[in-house]
């Protein structure tokens, strides 16, 4: 093979790998597909993308007139920490500044980074990331304390995942029947009355499907129907775990349906829930360990998305005041990648998508299925995921609107 062969031969791999690295950091398919497309221009390729979630193929023919044909399945989801040199190394490929040795080089290297913190510490990450969660979800001092408790519990859970990827395909419902099952029996215990449900979302809130559920909406906007579908069914497949292991825990105690209610109560203040927003970007950064500097725009873009869905609910009602969140926090998050040296803009989506709270309102939802009106919960609970994934949708059209006006006006 001679070196021009085997230069094409690095830059088909380089391709395909990095399409399966963004599969893994939770890319749309459309954005990873475009990505490809440009690198493979950069490198005066001209092939043909297959992208699933969890799948690339790449074919066409070789300099030489003979078929090429590349399969790589995504494997295991890249951690928070590891997307930020990921994005890096997409746009220095969409913009050809790297070579395609230097790239698979690059990505042998953000796969085997360590984390940034021990796993003690992301322990108590989880636990402070809980807390604030319970700050905005439920503002009381029980629901603080048992969020709080509930949260060291998980985060405990969690490290299994690292160590069996096959155990952590079980940690939804796992730790939904365990933090359920001690919420019902200290509620016994100690005559606290009736089970609030917000109180138990909190804890669980690493296992709510919000990231796939609204990428399934994006992807099915834009008429990635398989993409989609998948993620729609796995978003779903994983809220029915965790409804699965609370309600098994509410027989097993025999706790009714009329017990389980999700009303909020607030006992601190309208301060709370702001207060939440940042112990949560604490957390996050205990917990998932992104760079330092990344902590203030961290904080910022929490603040912007909360900030947005504080207003959308005021004015939309609570199930669609995640179109709100998400329209503010995809503008800002658009605004500030174009700031030199800002941060990746998946970087900054990923704690909005976090802190919104569909996915809870999900949970909640599907759990008061088992003893209220069937139908409108379903209606409200569909509604509450999709809306956000909307409202991040027409950040994306206003953003290329005001970009498409700009260059009319400055030709």
């Amino acid at each position: 093979m001679t070196a021009p062969d085997r230069s094409e031969t690095v830059a088909v791999d380089f391709l395909v790998r990095l399409g399966a690295a963004m599969t893994a950091a939770n890319y749309p398919v459309n954005l990873v597909r475009r990505t490809l497309i440009r690198t493979a221009h950069r490198y005066g390729l001209a092939h043909h993308f297959l992208v699933l979630p969890n799948y690339v193929q790449l074919s066409g023919s070789d300099q030489a007139g003979g078929a090429v044909l590349r399969v790589v399945r995504a494997g295991r989801e890249l951690r928070y920490d590891q997307t930020f040199p990921l994005a890096d190394l997409v746009d220095q490929a969409e913009s050809g500044d790297i070579a395609a040795a230097d790239g698979l080089a690059e990505l042998d290297r953000i796969r085997a980074l360590p984390r940034r913190f021990p796993a003690w510490v992301s322990v108590i990450g989880y636990a402070v990331q809980s807390a604030g969660f319970a700050l905005v979800l439920q503002p009381t001092p029980i629901a603080l304390i048992a969020a709080t408790g509930f949260g060291l519990l998980v985060g405990v859970l969690e490290l299994l995942d690292r160590v069996s990827a096959a155990i952590g395909q079980l940690l939804p419902a796992i730790s939904a029947f365990l933090v359920a099952a001690s919420a019902f029996s200290l509620d016994r215990l100690l005559h606290l009355g009736p089970n609030n449900l917000r109180v138990e979302a909190a804890p669980l809130a690493l296992f709510l499907p919000g990231v796939p559920i609204t990428l399934a909406v994006i992807e099915l906007t834009v008429r990635e129907m398989v993409s989609g579908a998948v993620r729609l069914i796995a978003g779903f497949m994983q809220l029915a775990q965790l409804a699965f292991g609370i309600l098994i825990a509410a027989q097993m105690l025999g706790v009714t349906a009329a017990e389980l209610i999700v009303g909020p109560v607030n006992k601190f203040g309208p301060w709370a829930p702001w207060l939440g927003v940042a112990v949560y970007g604490i957390g996050i950064r205990l917990y998932l360990g992104p760079p330092r500097k990344f902590t203030p725009w961290l904080l910022g873009i929490l603040f912007v998305a909360y900030a947005g869905q504080v207003a959308a609910n005021a004015v939309l009602g609570s199930y669609a005041s995640g179109f709100g969140g998400g329209f503010t926090l995809m503008l800002c998050a658009l605004a500030i990648s174009q700031l030199p040296s800002s941060p990746p803009t998946a970087a900054l989506l990923l704690p909005g998508f976090w802190l919104l709270i569909p996915g809870a309102l999900g949970l909640v939802g599907v759990t008061q299925f088992m003893g209220t009106d069937r139908g409108a919960v379903f209606t409200g609970t569909l509604t509450s995921m999709i809306s956000i994934a909307l409202g991040f949708q027409a950040g994306l059209l206003v953003w290329g609107a005001f970009h498409q006006l700009r260059d009319t006006i400055w030709k």
